[in-house]
This record gives structure tokens, sequence and C-alpha cells, in this order.
């Protein structure tokens, strides 16, 4: 069969002239240009969302947000000589839900230690977090070590009342840039819940409670824009993962040997606050664990009291005779049915926060005179 011609000239005996022109014009040095556009383009985007960043870290840091390192409240300086520093771990009573930085009771606990120490001076860095029990303690004390505190406070148990491993939140600890740099990235989050909010009608705390749900049908231009703020912090996200390729991933989770004196359901519960405190005193820093103040609601309320009676029995059980670690139960210090000292029969007022701080002066302080821990 005759070759197909194409002006004159069969198709079989045409040659691609273009194309290895083509190719020849493509010289080392303009892929050497492309690159370097990328990777302008690549830093540019990274320095607009970094700057980004810290425009919301200063803005939430003044109302209900932490700070580039992660936790609430001003940054701290370098520790001195006689300063004595205490740690405050646990959820969002730590953190300090509904006031501002300085009511929440690590603050308050600050203030209230100065004012009587003569020429000692304690500096007290709230590392509380929203949502985060009993498994987030070992992974935050060792996020923060850097900043060599003398004493720990362990505060937490309602986030773990519902028993066997229920909670393993790690917010801070999950951020692979973090755990590289100790830079907490707040980008990522504001835009995911003004995504939520918008999904929400604008009701933040709904859609948590909703565990994501959409509560509402929004309109079409709400989803759009809602979308958009989700793609954005896929972004963000996307960058710091590719940010911190050095970094190491996140350990397995590292719990305390099988501990006596705490029964079911509460095992989990108590093995969390032992690896933390073990850690803690591996580290030289003597130990302050904290029973909450009771909840109202009977069912809770029974709960709370059965997982601090198991909390108590451990501890005296594991560390009896070691001074360095100290068991205080707050369960009355803080009526949680007074609207004038909580906000929702959990989360407490300035007022509210101011009472546990003042219940917390004496064991600091008691902790402070000790040496480290053996």
């Amino acid at each position: 069969m005759a070759a197909r011609r194409w002006h004159g000239r069969a198709m079989s005996e045409m040659k691609p002239r273009f194309w290895p022109r083509r190719m020849a014009a493509v010289k080392p040095r303009h892929v050497a240009y492309a690159a370097a556009a990328v990777a302008i383009t690549t830093v540019l985007t990274v320095a607009a969302l970094f700057a980004a960043d810290l425009y919301f870290h200063r803005r939430a840091n003044r109302s209900a947000g932490v700070n580039i390192w992660g936790y609430r409240g001003p940054v701290v300086s370098k520790k001195q000589v006689s300063e004595v520093r205490v740690a405050v771990l646990g959820g969002s009573t730590v953190f300090g839900y509904g006031v501002t930085w300085d009511e929440s009771f690590p603050a308050q606990l600050e203030q209230k230690l100065n004012a009587g120490s003569g020429a000692r001076r304690f500096s007290v860095v709230n590392l509380g977090y929203n949502n985060e029990g009993a498994y987030s303690f070992r992974y935050t004390l060792e996020d923060y070590a850097y900043l060599q505190a003398d004493v720990v406070c362990l505060y937490e148990g309602y986030n773990d009342l519902q028993g066997y491993g229920a909670n393993e939140s790690v917010y801070r600890h999950a951020s692979p840039l973090f755990r590289a740099t100790g830079y907490f990235p707040i980008l990522p989050l504001v835009f995911r819940e003004k995504a939520m909010a918008i999904r929400s009608g604008g009701d933040l705390n709904a859609a948590y409670s909703a565990e994501g749900r959409t509560v509402f049908q929004p309109t079409l231009a709400s989803r759009a824009k809602s979308g958009a703020l989700t793609a954005a912090a896929d972004i963000g996200a996307s960058i710091e993962r590719q940010l911190a390729r050095l970094g190491s991933d996140p350990p397995a989770p590292t719990v305390a040997p099988a501990v006596r004196g705490c029964s079911r359901p509460w095992i989990e519960y108590c093995q969390r606050v032992s690896a933390a405190v073990d850690f803690a005193l591996a580290a030289g820093q003597r130990v302050i664990v904290v029973g909450q103040p009771r909840l109202s609601g009977e069912r809770a309320r029974n709960r709370q009291i059965a997982q601090q009676r198991a909390l108590a029995a451990m501890l005296h059980e594991r560390y009896a005779g070691r001074r360095e670690v100290q068991y205080v139960d707050l369960g009355g210090a803080v009526d949680l049915k007074q609207v004038a000292l909580t906000f929702d029969g959990m989360h407490l007022t300035p007022e509210g926060n101011g009472r546990i701080a003042d219940r917390l002066v004496p064991p600091v302080l008691i902790a402070s005179r000790r040496g480290p821990a053996a």
C-alpha cells in the first residue's frame, strides 16, 4: 500500500525537524533558571505564610491563643540563677478557656508566689492546651525540657473520665515543624476553625461539639469560602511537613510499667500520669499532681471521685517516701455550681482561677525548698 502523502511527501519520509531543534535549545542554564524560579516562588510563599502566621500569633496571644513556642502567655526569658520555674500541664482548665492569659490560674499563681517570695523570683509557664489529657504529659515535658522547670504541676483528670485510652490528643507534638524547631504554627488551626465556624453558622463551639458535622446548610458562597480556607490550611500543613522533613518522627507512645494500686478502668490514666512523674523525677524536677474541683453532675462527679481515688492510691503505692512527689486534692476548692466562679460548670472565671492559685501556693513553696529529685 502506498505511503500516505502530505504536500507531495510521504509521511514516513518526514522528519520531526522542530523537536530536535527545541530540545537543543534547552540548555543547562535554562534548567537552572527554571529551578531558581521555582525555589524563589517557594521561598516567597513560605515567607508570606510565616509572616501571616506571626500576625495571627500576635493577635491570638493577646486574647485566647498561644505564643510562637506553643504555650500561653509571654515568652519566658532565659532562666536566672535565683529563679524558680514552675511548669503547669493540663487541658483547657489550665489553659484558661474563657479568660485572658493573665486571668488563668498559672498566671495568677505566679503573681501570688512573687508577692511574698522575698529575694527569690518565681516564673510559672502555662503549658496547658485545650482537650489534652494525661497522655500528653510525657510528650509535653520532653518538648519543653529546655525551659528547665524546677517544679512540674500535673493538673488534669476531666479529659480522661472516659477511661481506657479515650484521649490521646497531643496537638503541639503532632506538628512536625514544632517537633523539629520548637516553633508552633497557628495558621492551619486558624484556617480550619474559620472554615468550621462558617459551616456551623458562626458557632465554633457547635462545630466542635458536632465533631465536624455541618449543623446547618450553608449558602453556596459560604461553602466556597469554607472550602478555600480548608484548602489554605491544607497548603500550610503541607509546607510545614516539607520544612520539617529533617525532624524526627513522633516516638511510640511511652507508658510506665504496670502500676499497682490503680483499679479498672483507670489503669491507663494512672500509667500515663506515672510516666510523666518518672520522666520529671529523672530530670531532677519535683512534681505536684493535682485533683481538680469536683464536677457538679452526679454521674461525672462519681466517676471523677473514683478516678482520683485510684490515682492517689497509685501515687502512694509507687512513690511512698518520695518527698519530691506531692498529691494535692483540690476537689473542694471551688464550688462548680456557683456562676460567679465558673462559666459552664467546669471552666473557671478569673475569681475561680484565683482560688485555685491560692490553694497551689503552699505546695509550690514546699516543692521549691527541696533539693533536686534523687
